[in-house]
């Protein structure tokens, strides 16, 4: 092994010369360059390789290299490229081939070998590295396509990187990716020689023998990747994706028609198309003269959108489906949400907006999430009536929904509804007790709010009885706390002492009564015991903190210190596992003062 790094240090010497010698490095650099050098060249070669170290072989010599740009611009030489860093550059490749070679799983390892190569203009050497990262990794569309890019962007080989499109449809034939890739390529490369054709005939050069075929530059070959992506992958969303690509240059309008043609002629039966077909109708041109006033433009505009709605309103009778009118009331609330200083498009976008969550809800159609868009709308226009009773026919259409009988309630609550209460209990009949916490809450807020303490109190006994421990564990906190503010220190007092035995329970139910305990004029430090070690029953054995609040708390100004020896020991015996460590840490910052 020493033979082969002695060797390799020796290979190093002539650019090191050269480095001292231009005056780019010291001498004193280059002997550390050399220490440095030989220390990782010996772990590159020890019998148990690890990543790490070819990782930070790499680096260092990148770091080299980067060093070495910095300080020829400082001193302003430029020479001996070929002597100094071509060898650097050599060594680096040579160092990511063994690794990847060694750990050929690691993608991330490739893609950096790739990086380096296109940052040190060694885009040669690029092709090689994707060639041997897909003969193992051929599973990987994202590669496939990366290599193409490369190919077409670096290397500007347009044949290369169909020929890789061409290899990674063999291995991924309906994939969507690298479909909507390869027709992207066809049309760049289309566009690359529509541009030479126009520097050519602009400067009146004489092609000779050659000619630019027309079928290329009237982009035949992206329309034939169009013909046979859509034929093997029939979905409208696909194919309005090849559109979008395809509209984005100015040369493709005959393409254009052929896909929007397919378009109306196949995927009639997927809303996206007719989505799609509606929204472009904001984009048909309009009458110039009239956009010289707001008013003239907000008119075009309402136009543009009445036009888009006819189409929207084709979908639906022809497609009367939940996706179909939520793309239909989707964009009418997209456009109600921009602004407008005009008020006349402003109430004509919430009325149309109104009419079609009316008409999807009738057909029992509208999504959960557009519910909270018509009753926010509605409350802000001030239409009380109306949001009551969309809030009651929400629950009515999704009668398991937490969230739908949440907002529903919340709106009827705003709205001073007498039918409140009745719905909590119909609401927690329908839903699924585990998702029920919520709804809880909600019912103790608003009884708080609106009900006598008697009935309030019967609300948090029916929670109590709960058999999610969730609940039952937040209703007796609840209880708890609002036991205190509303009957005072004993009937708190008293509330605790009722729920105490009552499993499961809370740290925050203790810890709720301990802070009650507190606040009073002259708290009683052995009912702050008693809760203490009712606490620790019930979570001695894993809670750290509560050992350490018990031994806070006998230190302070009620307590007695010398009962502090006694808790350690016990909180030492009950504790388990990580917790005791945890324990012994804090004490002794405890007792040094430093928590």
């Amino acid at each position: 092994m020493a033979e082969i790094v002695q060797q390799r240090i020796e290979d190093r010497i002539p650019e090191l010369e050269q480095l001292e010698r231009v005056g780019l490095f010291t001498k004193k650099e280059v002997r550390s360059i050399i220490k440095r050098a030989t220390a990782l060249e010996y772990k590159l070669h020890r019998l148990i390789v690890n990543k790490e170290d070819f990782v930070a072989y790499v680096q260092y010599e990148i770091n080299i290299l980067e060093l070495i740009k910095k300080r020829r611009v400082h001193i302003h030489y430029h020479f001996k490229i070929e002597e100094i860093e071509f060898p650097i550059i050599h060594r680096i490749n040579s160092v990511f081939r063994r690794a990847t070679k060694k750990w050929k799983d690691d993608v991330q390892l490739w893609l950096s070998h790739v990086a380096f190569c296109k940052k040190w203009a060694t885009k040669g050497q690029i092709s090689k590295v994707f060639s041997a990262m897909l003969a193992i990794h051929p599973d990987k569309p994202a590669l496939w396509i990366m290599a193409a890019k490369s190919e077409l962007e670096d290397r500007s080989s347009s044949e290369s990187a169909r020929h890789l499109f061409l290899r990674a449809l063999r291995f991924h034939p309906n994939n969507k990716k690298v479909y909507q890739e390869y027709f992207r390529m066809e049309l760049l490369h289309c566009e690359k020689l529509r541009k030479q054709k126009a520097e050519l005939e602009k400067a009146e050069m004489d092609l000779g023998e050659y000619e630019f075929s027309l079928e290329i530059l009237s982009a035949k070959l992206a329309e034939v990747v169009y013909k046979d992506a859509t034929g093997k992958i029939k979905e409208a969303e696909f194919v309005i994706s090849l559109l979008n690509i395809a509209a984005i240059f100015d040369f493709t309008k005959e393409l254009q028609d052929l896909i929007l043609q397919d378009l109306q002629a196949n995927y009639t039966e997927d809303s996206l198309t007719w989505d799609f077909m509606a929204k472009r109708e904001l984009e048909a041109p309009s009458a110039g003269e009239e956009l010289q006033t707001a008013k003239g433009r907000a008119s075009d505009i309402n136009r543009r959108e009445e036009r888009c709605c006819q189409v929207y309103e084709e979908g639906v009778k022809s497609l009367n489906t939940e996706p179909m009118w939520t793309c239909y009331a989707g964009f009418c609330l997209e456009r109600l949400k921009r602004k407008t200083n005009v008020q006349e498009l402003k109430e004509k976008r919430q009325e149309r907006l109104l009419g079609v969550l009316q008409r999807a809800h009738d057909s029992s159609l509208l999504r959960e999430d557009y519910y909270k868009n018509w009753l926010q709308i509605l409350l802000s226009s001030g239409d009380a009536e109306g949001a009551a009773s969309v809030a009651m026919v929400a629950t009515q259409r999704y009668s398991q929904s937490v969230s739908m009988w949440s907002l529903s309630l919340q709106t009827l609550m705003q709205l001073g509804s007498g039918e409140v209460g009745r719905l909590f209990q119909e609401a927690l009949m329908h839903i699924n007790p585990k998702e029920s916490l919520p709804l809880w809450q909600l019912q103790v807020q608003w009884s708080v709010a609106n009900q006598s303490p008697d009935e309030t109190e019967a609300v948090f006994k029916r929670g109590l009885l709960s058999a999610v421990p969730a609940v039952a564990m937040e209703m007796k906190e609840s209880y708890l706390d609002w036991s205190y503010s509303a009957g005072g220190y004993k009937k708190a007092r008293k509330t605790f002492t009722s729920l105490q035995e009552n499993r499961p329970l809370s740290k925050a139910f203790f810890n709720t009564m301990i802070e009650i305990e507190k606040q009073q004029e002259t708290p009683k430090m052995n009912y702050l015991r008693d809760y203490y070690e009712r606490a620790l029953q019930e979570f001695g054995t894993s809670d750290d903190d509560l050992w350490l609040q018990y031994i806070r708390e006998e230190l302070g100004p009620l307590g007695q210190p010398e009962n502090c020896g006694k808790i350690h020991w016990r909180a030492m015996k009950f504790l388990e596992g990580e917790s005791v460590e945890r324990f012994t840490s804090k004490y002794t910052l405890l007792q040094t003062g430093h928590l």
